[in-house]
């Protein structure tokens, strides 16, 4: 029999039958489920765990590694490896050196001791008081030795396994990296000597031990020979770790179920970043990641048996209490469905049945006003493109007015040419050139152009204010051909005209300076010695310089602070905080603006 030939409320019956079944099947489901879903929680808390103590110990080494790095490629490091003048060894570079391991020490707590030596056999010593001894031992020479003949060095410092003293019981390992000479002497490109840091493993055992874990869970870090360097368990430091490591490398980095001594054990092993060859490896005990879950198992059995005994009972009171609503609704929609357009459904219940009738009914108002409004919106978008249309049309009038401005300068300085007025002709055509360069495309231009641009206004200031200011434009030739924001100079200097030298009695001066400092940047300097700033104007201007977002120009706000304002946050923009503009004022003294921009080819 198909299913389109029964009756309503027996394909009631047959949906909430179906339900049912397919409700079993889910619990069954989620029930096998469940079980994989604990070992997948148990495995990603170990990734996450491991992780998290990986990513510190590799941050710990990393610093290592970059400081280290720092000073190996210091040029009064190598010079203190290859230079034979005693002197300047002890008191020279030898005094800079040991300051850079002091500071190393001090600054990272996980250095404990630092030595130099260099192909020579001459040390230089920073230790710890304790465990420093251990640079002195023979076994050490010879320790380190191995490493210092190792080819890979000279690509990429090292770290050592472990070294124990005897005397002491205490064991220490190493970051050795190669001294290479760039200075350019007669060993230039050779190793003139090594950089031997020793790890604090003390404070590596902490970092460890402050491991968030299980109750009965280790946590071990590896060197590259299997030895454990630090644990959870301190009792297995300096033991060969071979319970584990035997298992398939590629399932312990997934996580591995195992049984260890009759438990079962779920195994995680990662590699550090910073150093070759070592790892990471968590034991965690399976039932301590799990028990907070068995309450829940018990809970949804009781649930899926409560949902299954609802549905039955919902079936029921479906079959007594809704089906008459239903079959009325079944006909009222019939009738809709022969676009009666005046037609609503009659509401025969107050229950969920009636509420659909009612929303079925404000669904087809809704629907007749969306028809009205679609026909409202055609219309208006008809309106919108037009109106569209006529912008843009008028944008591609307003393109032409630039060039019409620009030729129109041209026509007044050959006037002026013609009829002998030098003044005029200068003018009109140094306003020429600023105005062309000013409309411009570009947003970067070649520094030349910029320069271009201020010694045209120059020359209108020249002629307005009668040669009465002391102009001079000094940038370096090497900085000509680089390239900067375009008009980011001439409102400066416009400011310090109008702003300085123009409220003095007498002639002032104004200098532009152009250089690239020692981190390779490009420095541009507007000195003028015109009237200055008072020292709360000043400092409201750098306040606004050092705003983060600052805001729409307030009311009484100065053209000067707007205009250095807009030109400071367009280079953070573009270039980012390190740059921009800063300025110094003294009253009576005249106004230093500096603007700094990266070198750009």
């Amino acid at each position: 029999m198909k299913t389109s030939r029964l009756k309503l409320k027996h394909q009631i019956w047959l949906i909430f039958y179906f339900a049912i079944v397919i409700f079993t099947v889910m619990v069954l489901y989620f029930f096998n489920s469940f079980s994989h879903l604990t070992q997948n929680r148990a495995a990603n808390f170990g990734n996450q765990m491991i992780e998290q103590t990986r990513s510190k110990i590799d941050t710990v080494f990393n610093d290592i590694r970059v400081s280290t790095g720092i000073a190996v490629n210091s040029k009064l490091i190598q010079e203190y490896t290859v230079v034979d003048d005693d002197y300047k060894r002890a008191f020279d570079s030898g005094n800079y050196a040991l300051d850079l391991m002091d500071y190393m020490r001090s600054f990272n707590s996980y250095v404990s001791g630092i030595v130099i030596d260099d192909v020579r056999g001459k040390q230089l010593y920073s230790l710890d008081s304790s465990g420093g001894d251990i640079f002195f031992l023979k076994r050490y020479e010879s320790f380190i030795r191995t490493y210092k003949k190792d080819p890979s060095l000279r690509e990429k410092g090292q770290f050592t396994t472990t070294l124990k003293d005897d005397s002491t019981g205490s064991e220490q390992f190493f970051y050795i990296a190669p001294i290479l000479e760039s200075i350019g002497g007669i060993y230039f490109s050779q190793i003139t000597g090594y950089f031997t840091v020793m790890v604090n493993m003390d404070k590596l055992q902490g970092l460890v031990e402050n491991t968030e874990l299980t109750p009965h869970s280790t946590l071990y870090i590896l060197d590259s020979q299997d030895e454990v360097i630090a644990s959870t368990n301190a009792k297995t430091r300096g033991m060969l770790f071979k319970d584990v490591l035997s298992m398939n490398k590629d399932n312990l980095l997934n996580g591995v179920n195992t049984t260890i001594d009759g438990e079962r054990i779920l195994v995680q092993v990662k590699g550090l970043e910073q150093a070759d060859g070592w790892r990471i490896v968590s034991l965690i005990p399976v039932h301590e990641l799990t028990a907070d879950m068995n309450p829940m198992r018990k809970v949804s059995i009781i649930v899926g048996i409560g949902i299954i005994l609802i549905l039955i009972m919902m079936g029921i009171f479906f079959m007594n209490s809704l089906m008459n609503p239903v079959m009325g609704l079944v006909m009222d929609m019939k009738r809709v469905g022969r676009r009666d357009r005046g037609f609503r459904i009659k509401v025969r219940s107050t229950n969920e049945v009636g509420s659909l009738a009612r929303d079925i009914n404000r669904m087809m108002d809704e629907m007749e006003e969306m028809t009205r409004d679609m026909f409202n919106t055609q219309a208006r978008l008809y309106k919108s493109e037009l109106s569209q249309k006529q912008a843009e049309f008028s944008a591609l009038q307003s393109q032409i007015n630039p060039h019409f401005l620009y030729n129109t300068l041209n026509c007044i300085s050959s006037i002026g040419l013609e009829y002998g007025s030098r003044e005029i002709a200068q003018m009109t055509s140094s306003m020429s050139k600023i105005f062309r360069y000013s409309i411009k495309q570009d947003e970067l231009v070649q520094i030349k152009e910029e320069v271009d641009c201020i010694q045209a206004y120059i020359k209108i200031i020249s002629i307005r204010y009668d040669n009465k200011f002391s102009m001079n434009v000094d940038v370096e030739e090497r900085l000509l051909e680089l390239r900067t924001p375009k008009m980011i100079l001439q409102p400066i200097v416009e400011n310090s005209v109008y702003h300085g030298l123009e409220r003095m009695d007498q002639g002032g001066r104004l200098e532009v300076a152009g250089s690239m400092d020692e981190q390779g940047d490009v420095c541009f300097c507007i000195r003028d010695t015109g009237k200055g700033m008072e020292p709360e104007e000043l400092a409201a201007l750098q306040a606004k310089l050092d705003t983060d977002y600052p805001e729409r120009a307030q009311d009484g706000q100065t053209s000067q602070s707007i205009g250095l304002t807009n030109i400071h946050n367009r280079l953070r923009l573009l270039f980012g905080e390190r740059y921009g503009i800063t300025i110094e004022s003294r009253i009576g003294y005249g106004t230093t603006v500096v603007v700094k921009i990266p070198s750009l080819e």
